[in-house]
C-alpha cells in the first residue's frame, strides 16, 4: 500500500474537532500520527497516510476543504 506523509496545521477554531478520526472513517486510509504539537491557539500534526493513491488524494482534498493547511512535512513554521 502506498504511504504519504503530510503536515496539517489547525487554526484555533478547528483544534478540538476530531478531524483525524473522521479522516479514518470517511476514507480508506490509515492515519498514523508521527509528530504533533497542540496549544490553545493552534496545532499541527505530521501524519503518515496509508492507502491507495486515489484515497490519499481525496483525503487531502477533504482536509483542505475544512480550512486546514496541508503541506509536506517540515515546510511549516511551527
Amino acid at each position: 500500500m502506498p504511504k504519504k506523509s503530510i503536515e496539517i496545521t489547525f487554526p484555533r477554531n478547528k483544534i478540538k474537532e476530531p478531524v483525524i478520526y473522521q479522516l479514518g472513517k470517511k476514507f480508506q486510509v490509515v492515519p498514523n500520527i508521527l509528530r504533533a504539537n497542540v496549544t490553545p491557539d493552534e496545532g499541527w500534526v505530521v501524519l503518515e497516510l496509508e492507502g491507495s493513491d486515489i484515497e490519499i488524494d481525496k483525503s487531502i482534498k477533504w482536509l483542505s476543504s475544512l480550512g486546514l493547511k496541508v503541506s509536506p512535512p517540515g515546510t511549516e513554521e511551527n
